[in-house]
């Protein structure tokens, strides 16, 4: 089964980004946007995993999730990949606070230890709003994530990490959380 491992989003925080998608399909960019519930935070991609390798990642996870507090993570910003003149995909930006970035290490050394492939790219935390299909209405769509840099979009109060499920269907990807590994409270 294709699997990765994500922090998902409250309907608090996809309520805002789908109103976000709303304004910025008025540029008329040909984009294919990705339905608010299905925005999550990936920390891990996996790829395929057998059924009676889920227990050992979820483990593994939940230790990592043990030694982290609870904490919040800001939606702000926008941009693109790989970069403006030839833009894939749109997102808008969390702020890399200490803790993400701690999870983000120890969940990827965690992997590598189960016989993962290490990252090799820089941790940028974002949330994939869209994708885009062609260059079509691209220059409205920049002018319009240019006002919008600064711009604050929700504050995500992140207290598990989930390992996801993906399965492609004729109606789209399908998430389904295979476990859900909660993070020590903050008052501990």
């Amino acid at each position: 089964m294709r699997s990765f491992i994500a922090i998902e989003l409250p309907e608090t925080a996809r309520s805002a980004l789908e109103s976000l998608q709303g304004e910025l399909k008025k540029c008329g960019a040909d984009i294919r946007w990705v339905r608010p519930e299905h925005i999550h935070l990936t920390l891990k991609f996996l790829g395929e995993i057998k059924e009676k390798d889920v227990a050992g990642i979820a483990e593994d996870i939940k230790g990592t999730c043990s030694r982290y507090p609870a904490f919040k993570l800001a939606i702000s910003g926008m941009g693109v990949f790989p970069d403006t003149r030839s833009p894939r995909v749109l997102w808008a930006g969390l702020d890399n606070s200490g803790v993400l970035s701690g999870i983000y290490n120890d969940i990827g050394a965690g992997m590598a230890s189960l016989g993962f492939e290490r990252e090799n790219r820089r941790f940028v935390p974002h949330l994939t709003l869209g994708r885009f299909r062609s260059l079509r209405g691209k220059d409205g769509l920049l002018e319009k994530m240019e006002t919008c840099k600064n711009s604050e979009f929700g504050l995500i109060e992140v207290d598990s990490v989930s390992l996801m499920r993906s399965d492609p269907g004729p109606e789209g990807v399908k998430y389904t959380r295979l476990a859900g590994c909660r993070l020590r409270s903050r008052d501990r």
